[in-house]
């Protein structure tokens, strides 16, 4: 029972802190929703029922805030994601730098 208490109390402060990470995000609510129902059971004496609905809940709010996570990070990446060069401009960044370099030797052999 000791055990139980504590992986209880262990699994709704994780609860708590996946929402608050997706705060935006409904069906993470609804897995925290469902997750204190669960606990609330408990402590109404339907140990069972509470503990079933408390691992289905923690369950639930893992998988749907990973997927909310997910989406964050890749619309983060496609935002950071510098715009692609097409061919004619590769081309002419190559020649500018080319010809940057070709001024820059002959100014050193023949300068100063």
């Amino acid at each position: 029972m000791r055990l139980a208490t504590i992986l209880l109390a262990g699994a709704f402060a994780l609860s708590l802190a996946l929402p608050a990470f997706a705060a935006d995000d409904s069906k993470v609510k609804g897995a925290t929703r469902q997750v204190e129902t669960g606990t609330k059971k408990i402590g109404d004496g339907k140990i069972g029922e509470g503990v079933e609905e408390t691992a289905k809940g923690i369950g639930h709010t893992i998988v749907e805030g990973a997927k909310f996570s997910g989406e964050k990070i890749k619309e983060g990446g496609q935002a950071a994601e510098p715009k692609a060069k097409s061919a004619w401009e590769q081309v002419r960044d190559g020649s500018v730098d080319l010809g940057r370099s070709v001024k820059t030797f002959f100014s050193r052999l023949f300068g100063s």
